[in-house]
């Protein structure tokens, strides 16, 4: 795995973790009862972004390492993924 391909993953997994992370105890306006006119009830109260993106980061290290570690080993292959999937790839010739 290259340079390019680790910083492109770690993306991936950053993004999709704060997704995942974003609507965790998640107040809304609604639920505090202070709604502001010309908002709807369910827009955030509070966002605490910075503390969502710090606890998304250490996350996605962890993610990241393993996942990184599977690849770099090759614990598990693309051709491991198509024959449990698909069954599309045809098998290595070994000679």
């Amino acid at each position: 795995m290259g340079i390019t391909s680790a910083l492109v993953l770690f993306a991936v997994i950053w993004f999709m973790t704060f997704l995942v992370v974003i609507p965790i105890r998640l107040k809304t306006q609604g639920d505090v009862g202070k709604v502001v006119p010309g908002t709807h009830a369910g827009s955030p109260e509070v966002h605490n972004l910075k503390r969502k993106a710090w606890i998304t980061t250490g996350i996605s290290v962890a993610l990241w390492i393993i996942i990184a570690t599977i690849i770099l080993t090759g614990t598990i292959t693309v051709r491991d993924i198509d024959r449990w999937m698909f069954n599309r790839m045809d098998p290595i010739a070994t000679e």
